[in-house]
């Protein structure tokens, strides 16, 4: 790894480790909540915002002219810039203000929209994920890849639901159905986006399937999933673009047998 790669890398773990340092000094002692946009299941705390100030400022301190993209900050920022930094300062809010240990700092490194750098930090549990490009996926330091199954009916499966009760969840209930349809071992919802694509990297899930996602909840994620070996792109198989989009993740094996299912039930949205 190049000295750059390196700051770049190190940059990245101190900045999430920032982040997390913060949210768990709140966890331990409680938040205050409002929802977003008028949505009671769209949840955020101060907790949310302080992490990721936290975050950008050691990203700042290192690259002071690299551009931020924050899911609290800045919703705006063109994804194609040369330096961009795309921060999810706590992915699994829920499940964080529910006192429930699965949640996590998320940071993406971009280079004119290719992801370069990646870290996702769970300050609860102390599992780091971290990847570079062409230079693998690492869990705590040691290298991990996806799995190698190659049916559905060996395979567990992961997915999310959006805040909004639409016809995304009726057709992720419908997509679940049919998976089950196709005797997967189980269907998993932890709630946290960012950790459910480490588990896609880890082996541990053959794919994990979402139909609304903002791209700060994918941005590390999806690197230290292709960076393992998988495959993320949309529902309907097309390039995962960083802006708010569906999602399949997998080993690549299952890629083309999933994308039929979630890719069919995308479309009756």
């Amino acid at each position: 790894m190049t000295p750059q790669a390196r700051l770049l890398l190190d940059t990245a773990t101190a900045a999430a480790k920032a982040g997390g340092e913060v949210l768990m000094s709140y966890f331990r002692q409680g938040v205050s909540i409002r929802c977003k946009n008028g949505e009671s299941a769209d949840l955020v705390s101060e907790a949310d915002v302080n992490a990721e100030q936290a975050v950008i400022r050691v990203i700042h301190a290192a690259f002071p002219d690299h551009s931020i993209l924050g899911e609290e900050s800045a919703t705006d920022t063109d994804p194609n810039l040369p330096a961009l930094w795309v921060i999810d300062p706590l992915d699994g809010t829920t499940n964080f203000l529910h006192d429930v240990p699965h949640f996590a700092v998320s940071i993406g490194y971009y280079e004119r929209g290719v992801p370069v750098c990646a870290v996702i930090w769970n300050p609860a549990r102390g599992d780091l994920y971290t990847a570079f490009k062409g230079s693998g996926a690492q869990y705590n330091g040691r290298p991990i890849h996806v799995n190698t199954t190659d049916r559905l009916d060996q395979s567990l499966i992961g997915t999310g639901f959006h805040v909004v009760r639409d016809g995304k969840m009726r057709a992720t209930l419908g997509a679940i159905e049919e998976l089950f349809g196709e005797n997967i071992h189980c269907i998993r919802r932890f709630g946290s986006a960012a950790l459910d694509l480490c588990q896609v990297a880890s082996g541990l899930y053959g794919a994990y399937f979402e139909y609304q996602l903002s791209a700060w909840d994918f941005a590390a994620g999806l690197l230290i999933v292709q960076e393992a070996g998988g495959k993320v792109t949309a529902a309907t198989g097309t390039p995962l673009l960083l802006q708010k989009s569906s999602i399949l993740a997998s080993n690549g094996l299952l890629h083309p047998i999933m994308e039929e299912i979630v890719g069919k039930h995308f479309k009756t949205i």
